[in-house]
């Protein structure tokens, strides 16, 4: 891969580009629907990868790739600034009435013996326009993330509307994400899968309860359970279990699964389809059982998640057949669409257990977002 020390500045936009975990991608060859064709992410070369919640995996492939320092401050002399809405146009999807509501309706479905926990979370948005009719800098909203807010797996991936990518019959090529995830989803190398879950946020370790620790060990063991189905059998296991982590404003327990992916499934041609199929969307930020909590979720949250909660990242593939994939769960993420003159969107939600209170679990969301909402406001 060539090395690129000292990048400084916007990648020009036209064919898109994408940057994650110390590698910058730009020059976009071919756009694809992951879940229709996962056999095309078998191709030689980078990848940039986003999912949305409800399901839709893209992504695409880039002509060239650099290594990269951690992004420039904002404010760097030959940088564009950061444009964002007025801090009072956010609203959300859900209010403090309707959130604690919803809070107590999983619990009612926990008592009930639908699900154990379920992630339960709102959309804020905001109204912005892109400058002089094009579309906002997702590199510069980026920038400001990483300088005020630094997340192990931050990263962005733009590519216009208009921009000339090959993608005819499949799926819309444009994209606009940022993301500060402090969560892996899924690390591929020298074929062991690693998965990371976040269950447990606090503004300090002392704000942590028994409740956070429960949860995170029910998440665990879904975890757990999703790799059994593309490991070798008695090859996964849990190397951390309720580690502590601490990130800009808060801690978060975190835990870390591994497994050997079973030789057919290794080399299977549609290998990122079956990684999906078992492990999408993330067990973290949808519950368990997964699939009661998934039917939970679409009764009681309003709108789509949309890239929130999907997969934010990237995959390399070698001319000698190696494989090597970073992805995060998306957390902590910014997505802007042009329909109704352009919104900018960000999620933020929490686990829900027969332990949970109402009104600290609408706090808990507040403080997952108010950092990332303050440094993309004006």
């Amino acid at each position: 891969m060539p090395h690129a020390a000292g990048y400084r500045g916007p990648v020009p936009a036209p064919t898109g580009h994408a940057r994650f975990a110390g590698v910058l991608l730009h020059d976009v060859v071919e756009c694809v629907d992951v879940r229709a064709t996962p056999e095309r992410l078998r191709t030689p070369g980078w990848w940039a990868l986003v999912g949305e919640f409800e399901g839709d995996v893209r992504a695409w492939r880039f002509a060239s790739a650099d290594e990269c320092a951690d992004a420039e401050p904002e404010g760097a002399a030959d940088t564009p600034a950061w444009h964002g809405p007025r801090a009072d146009d956010w609203t959300s999807s859900l209010d403090r009435a309707a959130y604690t509501a919803a809070v107590q309706r999983v619990r009612e479905h926990v008592r009930e013996g639908d699900v154990y926990q379920a992630n339960l979370c709102r959309v804020l948005s905001a109204p912005l326009a892109g400058s002089r009719g094009g579309e906002p800098d997702a590199a510069a909203l980026a920038r400001r993330l990483a300088s005020g807010n630094p997340a192990p797996y931050a990263g962005h991936v733009h590519v216009p509307a208009g921009a000339p990518v090959p993608a005819a019959g499949g799926p819309d090529p444009s994209v606009w994400v940022v993301s500060a995830s402090p969560e892996l989803f899924l690390d591929l190398a020298d074929g062991v899968l690693t998965s990371a879950p976040i269950k447990g946020t606090a503004a300090t370790p002392a704000g942590l309860t028994p409740k956070d620790t429960a949860e995170n060990v029910m998440i665990t063991d879904l975890v757990r359970n999703d790799l059994q189905r593309v490991s070798d059998p008695g090859s996964v296991e849990v190397t951390q279990l309720l580690g502590l982590e601490h990130h800009p404003g808060l801690v978060h327990l975190v835990s870390t699964v591994t497994g050997a992916l079973a030789p057919a499934v290794r080399a299977a041609p549609d290998l990122w389809g079956r990684l999906l199929a078992a492990t999408y969307p993330p067990g973290s930020v949808s519950g368990a059982p997964k699939s009661a909590a998934l039917r939970v979720v679409a009764e009681l949250e309003p709108v789509p998640r949309g890239p929130y909660c999907g997969l934010v990242g990237w995959l390399h593939n070698g001319q000698d057949g190696a494989v090597r994939a970073r992805l995060a769960v998306g957390i902590r993420t910014f997505w802007w669409t042009p329909q109704e003159g352009g919104v900018l969107r960000f999620g933020t939600g929490a686990g829900i257990t027969w332990g949970s209170d109402p009104e600290a679990e609408w706090a808990e969301t507040e403080l997952k977002a108010a950092r990332l909402i303050g440094l993309a406001s004006r």
